[in-house]
């Protein structure tokens, strides 16, 4: 099949891309400690697959309130600024684009990740199944704190900070975390959020924090450089609404008029069904680019840009074990195979060890 839509330029707001193969955000717990700060390593990894169109970084603590896995990098002290913009310097000396993702993990904590053992906090005090990935190991999930009303605006500042930390360090742009059950998505779907203020009950109540997240990260970017990911129908980390398609549609005609660069949309995660749910409403909604991940082969992301259903696709575990992937999927090569034992913490090996092409054939 011929790739000749996936290789053509595409601007998305104010960012202008080569071609339309995009990194996900992936999150692969090497940064350097203390302090939760990118270091050498990172630099080789991403500098090493700066062909993608755009690489979106993993996601990334807006504050040490929003920390829930261990070494996980933030953008919310001089050092990881620092730390940052050697990556995104390298990016750029390759001809690359790097967008921050901003991340608020929510309830997907622990105490003892948290600043004086504080609980995590949450749109209401629902626990998530499962275990915390910690400085001591997996720790199952605590019960977490509600936020109280007057703090939420708290919230919108540490995104706000974030976003202001992220153009310090050189990044071309920002893109809001609200999907894959983190702090947003917590607030969006009702299976998490049980709030009886203007945070909770209505779908528009429930829509108001990553709105008024969104609109502060423009003020400091600029809407043509700040994306917004989100995950309508995915169940990871516990996560359900009794009406997806009339909240995400809701939240979708709310953002079209800010005029984002891009709306990135999880159709399919880990398994979770799709089922029922129709994602061109969200397409015909937004008047900006559309992002499409999930299971995405280089057929089926061409196909869907000949359709019109998305306008680029991002990949995120082929770019992990296949660093030149935008020329493998040109040349029709054959993909490196992901080595799952190495996905999360360590050092070099399953990270910036995998093959290029041409480290293959010689």
């Amino acid at each position: 099949m011929s790739l000749s839509q996936l290789f053509t330029p595409i601007k998305l707001g104010d960012i202008e891309l080569k071609h339309r193969v995009v990194m996900a955000p992936l999150t692969r717990s090497r940064s350097a400690q203390p302090g939760d700060y990118p270091h050498e390593l990172n630099v080789e990894y991403y500098s090493q697959r700066a062909s993608a169109a755009l690489i979106i970084s993993e996601a990334t603590q807006v504050s040490p309130q929003a920390k829930g896995y261990a070494f996980t990098p933030g953008i919310h002290s001089e050092q990881q600024i620092a730390g940052w913009k050697t990556i995104t310097d390298a990016v750029h000396a390759k001809g690359g684009k790097i967008v921050l993702q901003l991340w608020h993990v929510g309830r997907i904590s622990h105490s003892v990740i948290q600043e004086n053992g504080e609980l995590p906090v949450a749109p209401s005090a629902i626990a998530a199944e499962g275990q915390a990935f910690t400085e001591q190991g997996f720790l199952d999930f605590e019960t977490p704190r509600a936020l109280e009303t007057e703090e939420i605006a708290s919230i919108v500042e540490q995104f706000k900070q974030g976003a202001i930390n992220a153009k310090k360090a050189g990044f071309d742009g920002v893109e809001i975390h609200a999907a894959n059950g983190y702090l947003l998505d917590q607030f969006l779907k009702d299976g998490t959020n049980q709030r009886d203020d203007i945070y909770g009950g209505s779908i528009e109540n429930r829509a108001r924090l990553s709105l008024e997240v969104t609109q502060a990260v423009t003020e400091v970017w600029g809407a043509g450089r700040v994306g917004i990911r989100i995950s309508p129908t995915g169940n990871f980390n516990s996560m359900s609404d009794s009406n997806p398609q009339a909240l995400f549609n809701y939240l979708v005609e709310q953002l079209s008029p800010m005029k984002l660069a891009y709306l990135h949309v999880v159709e399919n995660f880990a398994g979770a069904s799709s089922e029922g749910f129709d994602f061109t409403q969200l397409r015909s909604r937004f008047a900006g680019a559309y992002m499409a991940n999930g299971g995405y082969s280089a057929n089926s992301a061409e196909q869907a840009i000949v359709e019109d259903s998305a306008d680029l696709v991002s990949f995120g575990s082929p770019f992990i074990a296949n660093p030149d992937l935008p020329e493998r999927f040109k040349q029709g090569a054959e993909l490196n195979e992901l080595d799952q034992d190495t996905l999360y913490g360590g050092g070099a090996k399953g990270y910036t060890d995998y093959p290029f092409l041409m480290s293959v054939s010689s």
